[in-house]
């Protein structure tokens, strides 16, 4: 864990889960761009690549605070909201956004999937943007501030859980959605590649016939989604998720 500030004004402050790399990583620096002050969360194995991050960040003049934790633990999630609050301000913060983007993947069938294997990706996945939710909320609530976002990217459940949070959190000025980004190049896809056998390179060429857009979109692309979600002109959408579109999503499979 560690802490750095800098000069200059902000617009507020977004945290964002899984910030190490990939999705996560492109949408910290774009929201960096945007004005924020950012607080950057991983496990703690991913401590080095955050403190990477952490160095572009600075470089654009933007305060960061780097906590490490697992967001699937109750206790590391309040800590992170908590910690990040006393580190870059709560109440004096105009604008306090939450971007629950940690998530991982299993590339295995169904019927092969253990349940030790299930209990991992639910804890994560679904377990893990409930929390987030919940206590970024709580801190929003408690700053009774008007357009803030808290947003997840995981499996289908997480529509749900959104659609549902935005409802209860409505009242308060609080927008809830939800992006899915398809298999766009990142370190967790790559990976998801090698496990089905298969060169990134022929996989990512795969997923690019089909896209209804005949093209592969990026994390900074992604970054570019959340940046609207958490901007004022998306005070009027919440309780959506948005795709990367693909073929599948038309039922034309």
């Amino acid at each position: 864990m560690s802490t750095s500030y800098t000069t200059g004004s902000t617009i507020g402050v977004a945290v964002i889960t899984g910030a190490a790399q990939g999705i996560g990583k492109a949408i910290a620096l774009r929201l960096a761009n945007d004005g924020y002050d950012i607080s950057l969360n991983d496990i703690p194995s991913q401590l080095e690549r955050l403190n990477q991050v952490k160095e572009e960040i600075e470089a654009k003049g933007r305060k960061v605070y780097v906590v490490t934790g697992d967001v699937s633990v109750e206790a590391d999630v309040q800590r992170i909201v908590d910690d990040t609050a006393k580190a870059l301000g709560s109440v004096d913060v105009a604008v306090y956004q939450f971007v629950a983007n940690a998530g991982v993947c299993l590339a295995k069938p169904f019927l092969e999937t253990t349940t030790e294997e299930w209990d991992r990706l639910t804890s994560i996945n679904i377990r893990g943007t409930f929390l987030s939710y919940k206590y970024a909320a709580k801190q929003m609530i408690k700053q009774g501030q008007p357009y803030l976002g808290a947003y997840g990217a995981t499996k289908w459940a997480i529509r749900g859980i959104t659609a549902t949070a935005a409802l209860e959190f409505g009242p308060y000025g609080i927008t809830v959605n939800a992006y899915a980004p398809s298999a766009v190049p990142t370190p967790l896809t790559e990976n998801l590649a090698t496990s089905f056998g298969l060169q990134p390179e022929t996989f990512f060429s795969e997923e690019q016939k089909r896209a209804a857009v005949p093209s592969l979109g990026s994390a900074e692309d992604i970054a570019a989604l959340v940046s609207y979600f958490v901007s004022k002109e998306a005070h009027f959408t919440t309780g959506g998720c948005l795709f990367s579109v693909k073929r599948y999503v038309f039922g034309t499979r």
